[in-house]
């Protein structure tokens, strides 16, 4: 799948007018559209972040979305998973390096 992260996806969700209109004065105050918003969000989670997670378990812990207890143990899988990947793979600048190496000596792939 040659274009696979190049398709664009609409991501929407509904909240209240109030906390739109409060969003967007906050936005304006930081000089940050909706877009740059959502956006650096979406990267602190997807690239695990820990100001974004520690947040998040918090918001989740307080909402009766998570325990404490499948906290500790989210956290010391994810530690013993980042763990095993510095031991046995490889990082993510490294398997970059290695499509370029790829891409040079193989352009017509």
């Amino acid at each position: 799948m040659t274009n696979y992260g190049m398709t664009t996806k609409k991501i929407v969700f509904t909240d209240t007018d109030k906390r739109h209109a409060d969003l967007k004065v906050r936005l304006d105050y930081d000089s940050l559209t909706q877009t740059d918003f959502f956006r650096a969000m979406l990267t602190g989670y997807v690239e695990k972040d820990d100001r974004i997670l520690e947040y998040l378990y918090d918001w989740r812990e307080q909402n009766k979305k998570y325990s404490k207890k499948k906290r500790n143990k989210s956290e010391k899988l994810l530690s013993k998973g980042d763990s095993l990947m510095k031991e046995f793979g490889l990082e993510e600048s490294e398997i970059e390096s290695i499509f370029d190496l790829l891409e040079q000596e193989h352009p017509d792939l």
